[in-house]
């Protein structure tokens, strides 16, 4: 059987990752999503428990010291963390798993598990862009949008340290680039070692 692996999607708040990630499951079914927990409040139509798991800040902390997390960041005043159980358990039995989160918790992935986390960095067509998709959101205020848009200079310049880049100007074709990396990285030969002792 082959060995699921960990997809890493990371991007700028506003270069359009949760759709991509969102279009990806719905392409494959041997992908599965990893849920986040955050202590940042739900937006609009998102839903506990698909979107995320939504806690408080001292629930999040008690995780932390029970070390229940692969990785955890603060994130514009805000906690996320991936559940280390939930990724372990779905590795195991074969089946891929997509986490979109921030550039530190991509960091602290990459860490701990090596080659098995693919690491893909998505960027918006330009700086102006970005701005625009931010803007047209609406979710922050304008000093929150300033943040943002600081905080994604400082990402942009770490996107090197990823094994790939995505720019998602059209969707569909971002969309295809993503899909193409997964397909790749799953004939890996150190994934794929099970078809080579068939013959032995």
């Amino acid at each position: 059987m082959r060995k699921g692996l960990v997809l890493v999607v990371s991007a700028p708040s506003g270069a359009g990752k949760t759709t991509l990630c969102r279009r990806l499951l719905s392409l494959d079914p041997e992908i599965s999503f990893s849920i986040s927990y955050t202590t940042r409040p739900p937006r609009p139509n998102e839903k506990n428990g698909f979107d995320y798991f939504f806690v408080d800040r001292d629930t999040f902390q008690k995780m932390i010291k029970e070390e229940v997390f692969l990785e955890w960041a603060e994130v514009h005043g805000n906690y996320y963390g991936t559940s280390l159980e939930q990724v372990k358990e779905a590795v195991s039995s074969g089946k891929d798993v997509l986490l979109d989160i921030d550039v530190q918790g991509a960091f602290q992935i990459r860490e701990k598990l090596g080659r098995e986390a693919v690491l893909v960095f998505v960027l918006p067509p330009s700086f102006e862009e970005l701005e625009r998709r931010l803007k047209k959101r609406g979710t922050e205020d304008q000093r929150e949008l300033e943040i943002r848009l600081s905080a994604a200079k400082e990402e942009i310049a770490k996107a090197q340290a990823f094994d790939y880049l995505v720019v998602n100007d059209v969707l569909e074709d971002a969309l295809d680039k993503l899909y193409s990396i997964l397909k790749a990285e799953r004939q890996r030969t150190f994934r794929r070692s099970d078809l080579i002792m068939r013959f032995f």
